[in-house]
């Protein structure tokens, strides 16, 4: 497996076609779906003719949640934008502007199917930013169909793959069984004897909850699990009065991503000074104006390195960039998704198929990530290390939060987790 690294600019470096020829006529050749005609050696008075570089856009589709995931979305979508900016600004890939093209996924599976189908109207070579498992599951078999590599950011159900998939590919959430083994790894070392677990009533809530019922079955630690809808109409009082009558010396918010900010809230006014563990949310969303309340208390997961130069360059020019004042693993991940489809299509073209060929084939090291992006043979992450951080006072480093003086603690980086085997 070839391992790419990137400088700041190091991705939109302009190929140079070497063309050779013989006097009698000219030579055709294909490599990974990209066909290169060289022209002939002319002789006096002949006139010479050369296939002419593409000069189209290379099209990118935005498939996200802007209804109910909104903060997630904002932020995949901005960062997918600031990477096509500034590969255009640069001089495009070969002379070719990227062109993005959005639709709402609306936390639907009609409104996800709908809009991959308008995406792929706009003859995109790739479709990024699916936040909702409601919708990544919805739409893995367009993929397949379409044969459209497909990203996936926040869409942690493990049904969104199968043994047979190809063209799906997750970026920053892994598969929902994953997620459990490092929770049950931090109680452990917290010795704590019971948990209280707080899941949402759709796909990814479910999965995890599985997740933790496996995870925990033989631990000798006691859970308690509450599932809620998603707001905006749920009043998760009784479900978080529910954890305290169980006894619980931690909530683990992870299998509920939109409800995390009011169930850290909570927590602290029914329960108490007990850790909440979050749903790989945007810290900035989670905190809000509970400072106070975050502070010492609330964790989360993070596909982005907040500590490494590279995230810390590309926050940034992203917070210069984005009405948003943090640059969440999202946005990273945005980054990312249109920073491999550019090289891909600099190496092999704006064939879908040779595109994901060329994704499977490669490993990327991409700015801001706290870990190498590369994929098992199915599209799940194959060298997943996610970050594991308490939200503590700060001040933060200059110009990296815009949302607060609060800054995080690192508690640890997993070690590598084994990918999720679709059926296992």
């Amino acid at each position: 497996m070839k391992r790419m690294r990137y400088g700041p600019l190091g991705w939109i470096a302009v190929l140079a076609l070497v063309v050779g020829a013989c006097a009698t006529g000219s030579t055709t050749t294909t490599t990974a779906g990209t066909t290169t005609t060289a022209a002939p050696t002319t002789t006096e008075g002949e006139t010479t003719t050369t296939e002419p570089v593409s000069t189209e856009p290379i099209r990118i589709g935005i498939l996200t949640d802007l209804t109910v995931f909104t903060p997630w979305a904002v932020n995949v979508r901005d960062g997918m934008n600031l990477a096509a900016q500034e590969i255009n600004d640069a001089g495009g890939v070969d002379g070719r502007m990227i062109e993005l093209f959005e639709q709402d996924s609306a936390h639907n599976a009609e409104a996800g199917v709908e809009g991959y189908e308008r995406l792929v109207e706009d003859d995109v070579v790739a479709i990024g930013g699916i936040i909702s498992s409601t919708v990544g599951e919805a739409v893995s078999g367009l993929a397949e169909e379409h044969q459209i590599p497909t990203f996936m950011v926040k869409s942690g159900t493990q049904l969104a793959l199968t043994g047979d998939s190809r063209f799906m590919f997750r970026t920053c959430l892994p598969a929902a069984p994953m997620d459990a083994g490092p929770v049950l790894q931090y109680a452990q070392d917290q010795e704590l004897t019971k948990v209280g677990v707080m899941v949402a009533d759709y796909p990814w809530g479910h999965a995890f909850r599985s997740a933790m019922e496996n995870t925990f079955a033989d631990s000798g630690i006691d859970i308690h699990i509450e599932t809620a809808p998603v707001p905006p109409d749920t009043d998760f009082t009784p479900f978080v009065r529910a954890l305290a009558d169980f006894g619980a010396e931690m909530v683990v918010a992870t299998g509920h991503p939109p409800g995390n900010s009011v169930i850290l809230g909570l927590a602290a006014d029914l329960i108490g000074d007990v850790p909440v563990t979050g749903a790989w949310t945007p810290p900035d969303l989670a905190v809000g104006a509970q400072v106070d309340v975050a502070i010492g208390r609330y964790s989360d997961f993070s596909c982005a390195d907040y500590f490494s130069d590279s995230y810390q360059d590309l926050a940034t020019r992203y917070l210069a960039f984005s009405d948003n004042s943090f640059m969440s693993d999202d946005a990273v991940a945005g980054f990312g998704i249109v920073t491999m489809v550019a090289e891909a299509v600099g190496e092999v073209g704006d064939d879908p198929v040779a595109i994901s060929e060329y994704l499977h084939a490669n490993s990327f090291d991409l700015p801001g990530y706290a870990h190498t992006m590369s994929w098992t043979e199915w599209g799940e992450l194959a060298e997943a290390q996610p970050i594991f951080t308490l939200i503590n006072e700060g001040p933060a480093p200059e110009g990296l939060n815009e949302a607060g003086d609060w800054w995080f603690d690192l508690l640890v980086q997993s070690e590598p987790l084994e990918p999720y085997v679709p059926g296992s």
